[in-house]
């Protein structure tokens, strides 16, 4: 094998192998990545089904119902709620009416099962994404008010 060629061997050799650290990174990052929807985006299908994704929002009053280390509650943002199922240790920030993130999937039943629960960190926080919804769906429900008075 000349020398030419054999360079040429060396770096199709290369570019594969870079090829194939790159596929593996995309995959990796691809099974890693979590969405966020609100309970309004779950309600209108624009979440997946079967995946993780993470919904968020809050608490919704008396909906907390806890047996054992089974806990079930609702997630809303004011204009949509959402049922979630969650077995494990609750945060101690956790709270009826309060900012609340959950990771897990929806099941065929509409109930999210959530895998892990965030909540909140101090009096003023709530994630970004889900003041966002909540502001989002007040705002949707203000006009819808406004529209059907103005139908009358």
């Amino acid at each position: 094998m000349k020398p030419r060629h054999r360079r040429f061997a060396w770096i199709a050799a290369g570019l594969a192998v870079l090829g194939v650290a790159v596929a593996l990174v995309l995959n990796a990052f691809q099974s890693n990545l979590v969405f966020f929807f609100s309970p309004t985006d779950i309600v209108e299908n624009r979440a997946p089904q079967g995946r993780t994704f993470r919904i968020g929002g809050l608490v919704e009053e008396k909906s907390v119902k806890r047996d054992g280390v089974v806990v079930r509650f609702n997630v809303t943002d004011t204009a949509k709620t959402i049922p979630v199922v969650y077995t494990g240790i609750l945060p101690d920030l956790f709270k009826e009416g309060k900012g609340v993130v959950a990771q897990g999937k929806l099941g065929s039943d509409g109930v999210f099962t959530a895998s892990e629960v965030l909540a909140k960190h101090d009096e003023n926080y709530m994630p970004p994404e889900a003041a966002a919804a909540v502001n989002r769906a007040n705002i949707d429900a203000t006009e819808k008010r406004a529209a059907q008075t103005l139908a009358k």
